[in-house]
């Protein structure tokens, strides 16, 4: 059968399609952007070229309430602006406000603590004879750093973590449902910690990054008092949960492929083109979502206004058209422009903060293993959170 003519299956509220959205995306890779009715009427954007034009044209795609009606009146955010879900100028102010506690330099600053805390806890999976890459490394590390960054007690750092899976899972609410009980208190607790965070800051202030947020202004202009509570549940939000879920998707790819991790303990220098590739073949972003402002055409598409249209970065990063053998998982792959941060405008702030996370995490444990493998390669993956954020629940690893 034409692969233009296989069906289009797209059910990010299935579970059985969260699990593995990877042979869904092939028919839509096949032609232009698909339009179906889907709670209203959604497009489906998958082809690289068509993700990157749209991602980078906030003009007709907008960001703004691009999230469900429940999760912007109870989520984590409750309606505040933030750098994801807004458009310029909003969302260039707010970027050009938090940009200063984001620079290469700075987070490069991080780089002797991050590898303290990798340290720290592949000491303890080596006391133990085991590492689970999910629940020992990949949950731990980022909300520590994140945690750190913010000037949060290391006691609370369970209780944050819990608080950002809860509110995360919350994407699995089928539009047009409540939001269920647990992820309004989890986005409630969040937000009231937070918020008391911030007030002491104001008259006590230190050297963290609530502080510097406190302070930030920029040609005059500052945060509101909603918009920086926003901030500082999005980065807990972001950061904790999409480095989690890069380094987890990470290290099962260099498990499922054993060539390319006895290539790569072979060669560590070769650590940064993995983490991209990492990012490439299962990115822990999967989706990301606009809505037309104006009828717009996208990859001899016409859609109409108002149409929910989908992003898909994973789909885009698997494309043929722009990467030879998409399929494959290559870590000596020559670098070319992936979508796993976003583009455009909306490209993810955290970048090299990920980057560098995912790097000392993933290739601390390889060298400090030597043989380092998937504690059982027939067992079944058990995928937590939302289709948008997708990370392992638990990857067991052999470290004998």
């Amino acid at each position: 059968m034409n692969q233009a003519a296989e069906p289009i299956r797209f059910n990010p509220w299935d579970p059985d399609f969260r699990s593995n959205p990877y042979p869904y995306y092939k028919p839509l890779l096949a032609g232009p952007p698909q339009l179906l009715d889907l709670f209203g009427p959604v497009a489906l954007i998958a082809r690289f070229a068509d993700v990157s034009a749209m991602l980078k044209d906030y003009q007709r795609f907008s960001s703004v309430e691009s999230r469900p009606k429940d999760f912007v009146d109870q989520g984590p955010f409750r309606g505040a602006k933030t750098m994801l879900f807004a458009d310029p100028p909003v969302q260039t102010r707010l970027r050009r406000l938090v940009a200063r506690d984001f620079t290469p330099r700075r987070i490069r600053d991080m780089e002797p603590r991050i590898r303290e805390i990798a340290k720290d806890l592949l000491d303890a999976a080596a006391r133990k004879g085991e590492l689970d890459a999910v629940k020992d490394l990949a949950n731990a590390l980022p909300v520590m750093v994140i945690a750190e960054m913010l000037g949060v007690p290391s006691d609370l750092y369970p209780q944050f973590k819990h608080w950002s899976d809860t509110v995360v899972h919350g994407g699995n609410t089928l539009p047009g449902m409540p939001l269920p009980d647990d992820i309004i208190k989890s986005a409630d607790e969040l937000r009231a910690y937070m918020f008391e965070a911030i007030e002491r800051r104001r008259t006590n202030p230190g050297p963290d990054l609530i502080s510097a947020l406190v302070a930030a202004h920029a040609d005059g202009e500052t945060m509101t008092a909603e918009e920086l509570l926003a901030f500082v549940v999005l980065l807990l939000l972001a950061g904790n949960e999409t480095t989690t879920n890069l380094i987890g998707n990470g290290m099962l790819a260099l498990g499922q492929n054993p060539d390319q991790l006895k290539l790569l303990r072979g060669n560590m220098e070769l650590v940064p083109r993995a983490i991209e590739e990492m990012l490439r073949f299962d990115p822990p972003v999967q989706s990301t979502v606009r809505r037309a402002l104006v009828e717009a055409e996208i990859g001899g598409t016409v859609i109409a206004p108002q149409t929910r249209c989908f992003a898909i970065l994973a789909a885009a990063n698997h494309d043929p058209a722009q990467f030879p053998d998409p399929d494959r998982f290559d870590i000596t792959r020559e670098p070319r422009d992936h979508v796993a941060f976003g583009a455009g405008i909306h490209f993810c702030i955290g970048a090299p903060l990920a980057r560098l996370e995912a790097g000392i995490a993933i290739g601390s444990a390889v060298e400090r293993f030597p043989n380092l493998r998937l504690k059982d390669p027939n067992a079944p993956l058990n995928y937590k959170g939302s289709y948008f954020l997708r990370g392992l629940a638990s990857l067991p690893l052999a470290i004998d």
